[in-house]
């Protein structure tokens, strides 16, 4: 049987008409099985930010002290509060579009990718691509610094290895990539016990700092916070605030990787596992800090007696292998939205799981991210150096997804007095921890905005290109009745076989016209085949295909696919 596919026509053709489903089942008594393995998959980043977020914060202020110390403590205690807790887990997650997050999903919630262009609608689309593009450029730092910052712990016992904390990172990270292929249903089963013994590790380590230093525990008041910001000065305070940032990066992969666990799974990680461990291992090293002022030097591996060392060096690098998991889950789910939505060209998806249709893996992106993140490496060295160019990308993301959710609430119909208030608050909360990171813009806060520039002008040019073909040959398509009426009052010369053309679902597509004009022949059978893409992981098999006998010896097949997989080929 030959084949001719329509080039006009997308990859993925979404159906309108079917029901709103989410992506993820969660059956009964599955929550806690799923929050386990989210634990792997979404916190495994912010998880791993005690082994550099305080250290950078305290130094930013200077010699440490105990106001600085704790009113550092008090800073970072309420950014877990409001940023990640409020803002992400409560408010933004919300926002799913059959059960997908991310900004790509807050852009189909909005309806505006056909925006006309130059209008207010077309503007806020690009607001949100680039939103959308900046989640890459953290998904090359993120890699790199935690695993960086995790062997740079060896040099405490043995100092002699630092020049080969370069090529021992390079090989883990090359580890990393090479498992993606095996799906986040299986890393995260693998992943998800892990971190939650880390999460207990990191917080009985805090809690037995706190035992000797209970003092720390007035950080919790927000005045600290507010009394140290006030007093340190305009240039210590914004320095402060951008290391302090480092705390809350990985949030945005609660509502980036929502499509993979659901909502519930990933709150009930957060409440009840990752945020209590944080917050004891934040204060045992605060308490550390107030005793010993020079534990400064690495107050995470400090924390631990001496002989625990070495085996929390490995742990914690394990810790951070599982921390870039979840930033390129949410890099996979992005992508494969944005080709959906015909922002990106079509890229080979592979479904890795059975139950859940936002587990997928996406071998070009996987290897693409792997080349920004073994440069990052190459390129900046230390974690420290890393951390000039970790947060600014984030704390913009942060920011564009606040405005967004602020438009889809509106769009729901909520009250715009108490949008106003609440977006507003945590918009200025976001505008001060980008005006802060701002400040490490040629430390190294370049990076990740160019690679995130570089896909923001990807996903536009592709866009317009798009718009511009289909304007062009709008007027080229015969609608079917007419089509069908010319072949009987001049039917053409038909040869033996069989023939599929791949197109739309409607009208007649373009590369059947072109056969006919040049050709002036048709087969004997002929199959016009389109593809719907539906919202759920399993599709019956008596749903999967329809066929629809048609004039002059046309017969039209519906086949409807999951994700980017077929459920059915149709065959002549």
């Amino acid at each position: 049987m030959d084949v001719i596919e329509d080039p006009l026509v997308p990859a993925r053709v979404a159906n309108p008409s079917a029901p709103a489903q989410p992506a993820v089942l969660e059956a009964k008594g599955r929550p806690v099985g799923l929050a386990l393995a989210a634990l792997g998959i979404v916190y495994g980043d912010i998880g791993t930010s005690p082994l550099y977020a305080l250290k950078q914060a305290i130094q930013a202020g200077g010699t440490p002290t105990p106001e600085s110390i704790l009113g550092i403590l008090s800073l970072i205690f309420w950014a877990l509060i409001v940023i990640v807790s409020a803002k992400y887990a409560i408010l933004i997650m919300r926002a799913d579009n059959h059960g997908e997050g991310g900004i790509v999903a807050m852009l189909a919630l909005l309806d505006i990718r056909h925006a006309p262009s130059g209008s207010w609608r077309a503007s806020l689309l690009v607001v949100g691509l680039v939103g959308a593009a900046l989640l890459y450029g953290d998904g090359v730092i993120t890699p790199a610094i935690s695993v960086l910052s995790a062997v740079e712990g060896l040099k405490l016992d043995v100092p002699g290895i630092a020049r080969w904390v370069v090529p021992l990172t390079l090989l883990i990270l090359a580890g990393l990539f090479l498992v993606q292929r095996r799906g986040t249903e299986a890393i995260g089963k693998v992943f998800g016990p892990v971190m939650l013994v880390w999460f207990a590790a990191i917080g009985l380590l805090g809690l037995f700092g706190i035992s000797r230093a209970p003092g720390v525990l007035a950080a919790l008041s927000p005045w600290h916070a507010a009394g140290f910001l006030i007093h340190a000065g305009p240039l210590v305070s914004f320095a402060v605030l951008g290391a302090a940032f480092l705390a809350v990066t990985g949030g945005e992969a609660m509502y980036a990787d929502m499509g993979h666990f659901g909502r519930l799974p990933i709150r009930l990680g957060w409440f009840c596992v990752a945020l209590p461990c944080l917050v004891l291992n934040y204060f045992g090293q605060g308490a550390l800090l107030l005793r010993d002022p020079a534990a400064i030097e690495n107050p995470f591996y400090l924390l631990s007696p001496g002989w625990a060392h070495l085996p929390l060096v490995a742990f914690a690098t394990l810790a951070t292998i599982i921390a870039s998991q979840a930033i390129i889950s949410g890099a996979f789910s992005l992508t494969q939205q944005s080709i959906q939505l015909g922002f990106l060209p079509r890229m080979r998806v592979l479904h890795t799981a059975t139950r859940e249709a936002g587990q997928i893996y996406m071998p070009g992106v996987n290897w693409l991210l792997a080349a920004g993140t073994f440069g990052a490496v190459v390129t900046f060295g230390t974690s420290d150096a890393l951390g000039g160019a970790y947060g600014i990308a984030v704390s913009l993301l942060m920011m564009i997804t606040t405005v967004l959710a602020a438009l889809v609430a509106l769009r729901w119909g909520y009250n715009p007095a108490a949008v106003l208030a609440v977006n507003g608050f945590f918009l200025l909360v976001d505008l001060v921890f980008f005006a802060s990171n701002c400040t490490k813009l040629l430390e190294g806060g370049w990076f990740p905005l160019l690679i995130a520039g570089l896909v923001a002008f990807l996903m536009m040019t592709w866009r317009k290109g798009g718009a511009l073909l289909a304007a062009v040959h709008a007027g080229m398509r015969v609608p079917e009745a007419q089509f069908c009426a010319m072949l009987q009052a001049d039917p053409p010369v038909r040869v033996r076989g069989a023939a599929a053309v791949f197109g739309a679902a409607t009208d007649i597509p373009l590369a059947l016209i072109h056969h006919l004009k040049h050709n002036h022949v048709l087969h004997e059978r002929m199959l016009l085949v389109s593809t719907q893409t539906v919202e759920t992981p399993h599709v019956l098999a008596e749903e999967r295909a329809t066929v629809t006998a048609m004039p002059a010896g046309l017969t039209r097949g519906d086949r409807r696919k999951i994700g980017g997989q077929a459920a059915i080929a149709i065959g002549g």
